[in-house]
């Protein structure tokens, strides 16, 4: 059992019960669903947000509604073991089997707010570690959804004009060119190049090009490669380059990383992807160890789940480059007056919560 986990699992916890509500939110033609998850006990509330992807997920969840008996639990590692047994889906299994990571986040996330605003504490003061300044990168993926035009620099150009000093995580496209690659190369800083080679089936599937993997590498030599699709055309090209290679979506436990063909120099970690504290904590615990970098992900959250993975990335990897950016740069109108990068850190008083 890792240091982390056993600061915070004996932590004391009253549920007396829990709501969910909807909070989706639309992006043109793309809707984004959002289920909190409001855990109650003691005169105060602890709030998760489910990330699944699929709409009829949430809406089956919220139809049923709090049918799971959570007073038993005791403490924060009982109510953690007792999320782990349930089948928070039931009858309605998920559209993706992922999904059961993702809402049991939810749960545990709410918990773990909810046990320290019981105790007065706040995470960083559980876990003995101080925030930091946040460095973070924008993704532009959601303008593929028909906001803005997915393969041009409009984008770019429309955020570094308010916010210069922004670095950017790209995802390379089937229908990049050389020319806008280069210019892509003029105008903006890029840290990690997402190269979704582990996506089949999804609106976000790119099909593998060993040219546009070569050609992207070379135009941007000190960003990440991430999730490339290593392949008998792939390999020798990935191979010497095995240094900037990271990884992001075939990580659902700590077995995950340390089954990796090449130990990483850095990988992508969104906490929901893990689906428990206990199984995130080893992942920060076994990188740090290694020597591997950690650079936060988000999965689209719109509630309380932005905030609190910027909270654990302040603790824990605050100076790479996370993918965590305040959810307005994700606007197609790029609202003014958003924290630059690096931000600085906003914990609430007690709980895991960003202020």
């Amino acid at each position: 059992m890792g240091e982390l986990w056993e600061r915070i699992e004996s932590l004391p916890i009253a549920i007396e019960g829990y709501e969910l509500t909807g909070h989706d939110r639309e992006y043109g033609s793309f809707t984004r669903p959002s289920t909190l998850v409001h855990l109650r006990g003691g005169g105060e509330e602890g709030i998760g947000e489910d990330v699944v992807y699929d709409v009829l997920d949430h809406i089956a969840h919220r139809d049923v509604g709090a049918v799971h008996d959570l007073t038993g639990a005791g403490t924060l590692g009982e109510l953690c073991a007792l999320v782990g047994e349930l089948d928070l889906f039931g009858a309605a299994a998920p559209a993706m089997e992922a999904s059961r990571h993702y809402r049991r986040w939810a749960f545990e996330s709410a918990a773990l707010d909810l046990a320290l605003r019981q105790s007065g504490l706040s995470l960083h003061e559980a876990v003995g570690r101080e925030p930091q300044p946040l460095t973070f990168v924008c993704s532009t993926r959601l303008t593929a959804f028909g906001d803005e035009a997915g393969s041009s620099t409009e984008p770019i150009r429309k955020r570094l004009a308010k916010y210069p000093g922004l670095a950017f995580k790209l995802d390379p496209e089937n229908d990049w060119t050389p020319e806008l690659i280069a210019e892509i190369g003029e105008l903006a800083t890029v840290r990690v190049l997402d190269l979704k080679g582990h996506y089949r089936g999804t609106p976000v599937d790119v099909e593998t090009d060993p040219e546009l993997y070569g050609q992207v590498a070379a135009a941007f030599p000190e960003a990440y490669l991430e999730d490339p699709d290593v392949n008998g055309e792939t390999r020798p090209l990935l191979e010497p380059l095995a240094d900037r290679v990271t990884w992001d979506a075939p990580l659902h436990s700590l077995a995950d990383v340390e089954a990796l063909e090449w130990t990483p120099r850095a990988i992508n970690s969104k906490p929901s992807r893990f689906g428990s504290i206990r199984e995130l904590f080893s992942v920060y615990e076994h990188c740090e160890a290694n020597g591997i970098a950690i650079y936060g992900g988000g999965q689209g959250e719109v509630e309380v789940g932005r905030g609190q993975i910027q909270y654990l990335a302040s603790l824990f990897h605050p100076d790479t480059p996370n993918d965590t950016a305040p959810s307005g740069y994700n606007d197609p109108a790029v609202p003014s007056g958003l924290p630059a990068s690096p931000m600085d850190p906003v914990p609430a008083p007690t709980g895991f919560r960003w202020a």
